[in-house]
């Protein structure tokens, strides 16, 4: 099945947006990158034109994993291999045996994969070094003093003044998680993404200085402030930031674990690209960091599916892979969202018509089961699809039967699914750079969610390795039977097939993640 598809990341749409300095609130222009979602406004999730240019001279530079045996690093008769074959060293994590090498030579890869010792390789990306970008998020509109008194006044005693407006903690019942516990301060989710502002004043009390790091190059930067976005750039990492740790504090919104730590490893490009060189890092840094929980709410670019019988491609999901299971031995729990293209992720054939999406992509067939959305359908990955204010699926949810484990409010156009007063908006709120708040939707929303609950499940259950907070996490979900028949719009014709029963199913996997049973059992 081939749906509707937006190059940047896994969220679809902030109509609205709210930036509160003293009694003010602000909402973002749109821009064009939310087509798709009926009843809703278009909204700003990323780049809207990429201008991709090379610093190098002849501008023909890639970048490039070689994997290797995992150990004490690579051997000589490799590292002399690369500079023989064009190729310079930009670092290389040992401990998984990922290499990250630059080189211009066009047949690096199919040189270095002949020599002894080397088990795959492969370019990471088809745009030169470096990509850059250009980006329009519209004109910032202030929101009426009369909006922002009613959602203030619809707020019970003890909430934030925005969490009226939350339809989605009820949901997932972490209003009442938090009349008994707000996470603890020694759980940290790192949100692996496109940058974190630490200085929003709903992020700046929980955040975790030390766990943060920029990726981009592959390369951990650890310059103070590297992992913030800067204003050119997209602001949904710190969205997922506010939707997992935003503080009970008075100000603005509540996240779901309030009381946790959230850390920013910044692996996007300005142009809004996730590279394996870079995701690779993320998790390597997570896992020597502390960190407990990961929130991964994007696809690795520039494949959208990576297939194993193609060399290159099969190098990048060798070394993703290699990098979360590194990861998760060490002690973190890595969470993905599905996808927004509502995708049977477990059909015989899947139409992809955006790879490679920094060249020149084609309508390509490929098999799920032999081709990977990285790092969601990784092993030991948890993948998470979305819901809606009804608590059914989202309409561009990606789901499928024993690829789907949780399921977590994401967000739906309000045509579809409509909360209950006092919430307006089907979308999620989530805080936004610059001191300001809005809605998105997208699977990107839900797995927050759920990394929110593993934390929380963490900080209940400090010394539990990820697999038991994995088993927690499904145990613990509430069982939601199929929608069948799916017919979102209500047009007559199913949008999507559920299979499977009401205990494990393709839309909802186990079920939708639980808060309250996640802080009391």
């Amino acid at each position: 099945m081939t749906g509707p598809h937006s190059r940047h990341r896994r969220a679809l749409a902030i109509p609205l947006g709210m930036a509160m300095a003293t009694a003010m609130a602000f909402l973002p222009g749109a821009s064009a990158s939310a087509a798709g979602l009926p009843g809703t406004t278009a909204g700003v999730t990323g780049a809207v034109s990429d201008v991709l240019a090379s610093a190098d001279a002849d501008g023909t530079a890639l970048s490039y994993v070689v994997n290797v045996r995992p150990g004490h690093g690579p051997s000589g008769q490799v590292k002399k291999a690369i500079a023989a074959a064009g190729g310079t060293i930009v670092t290389s994590y040992d401990q998984i045996g990922v290499i990250v090498v630059h080189s211009s030579n066009p047949d690096f890869a199919k040189t270095i994969r002949k020599v002894r010792g080397v088990e795959s390789a492969g370019n990471t990306r088809n745009a030169p070094l470096p990509a850059q970008s250009t980006t329009d998020e519209g004109t910032p509109k202030a929101l009426n003093s009369a909006q922002l008194a009613a959602a203030q006044a619809a707020a019970d005693a003890g909430q934030d003044p925005l969490e009226s407006l939350q339809w989605d903690l009820p949901a997932i019942k972490a209003d009442k998680a938090h009349e008994k516990s707000l996470g603890s301060s020694k759980v940290t989710v790192a949100v692996i993404d496109t940058g974190v502002d630490d200085t929003h004043p709903d992020l700046a009390p929980n955040f975790d200085r030390a766990a943060s790091v920029n990726c981009v190059t592959g390369k951990p930067d650890t310059t103070d402030g590297a992992w913030r976005p800067s204003a050119a750039e997209s602001p949904h990492g710190t969205h997922v930031a506010g939707e997992i740790a935003a503080a009970k504090n008075g100000v603005g919104m509540t996240g779901v674990a309030p009381g946790v730590k959230v850390a920013g490893i910044k692996v996007s490009t300005t142009a809004g690209y996730f590279y394996t060189e870079a995701v690779v890092c993320g998790f390597v840094w997570a896992a020597t960091h502390g960190v407990d929980v990961t929130n991964n709410s994007y696809y690795t670019d520039p494949w959208y599916f990576n297939c194993t019988d193609d060399p290159d491609q099969k190098a990048l999901v060798d070394a993703i892979t290699r990098a979360t299971r590194y990861a998760e031995k060490k002690g973190v729990v890595n969470v993905a969202a599905a996808g927004n293209e509502n995708y049977d992720l477990a059909a015989d054939e899947i139409t992809d018509p955006v790879s490679p999406n920094d060249g020149t992509p084609s309508d390509r067939v490929i098999d799920p089961s032999k081709c990977f959305d990285i790092p969601t359908q990784l092993p030991g990955v948890v993948t998470v699809a979305a819901t809606g204010a009804k608590g059914i699926k989202s309409s561009f949810s990606n789901h499928g039967l024993g690829v789907i484990d949780v399921a977590a409010p994401g967000g739906d156009s309000t045509a579809y699914q409509t909360p209950q007063p006092p919430a307006t908006s089907g979308l999620i709120l989530g805080t936004l750079p610059g001191g300001k708040w809005g809605y998105m939707a997208g699977t990107s929303m839900a797995s927050p969610h759920a990394a929110a609950v593993a934390a929380l499940i963490k900080s209940t259950h400090p010394y539990a390795p990820p697999a038991l907070v994995k088993a927690l996490l499904y145990a613990e979900a509430d069982a939601t039977p199929c929608t069948d028949p799916y017919d979102i719009n209500g047009d007559g014709k199913v949008d999507a097939v559920c299979e499977g029963s009401k205990n494990r199913n393709g839309f909802y996997g186990w079920g939708t993640v639980d808060a309250l049973d996640a802080v009391t059992k």
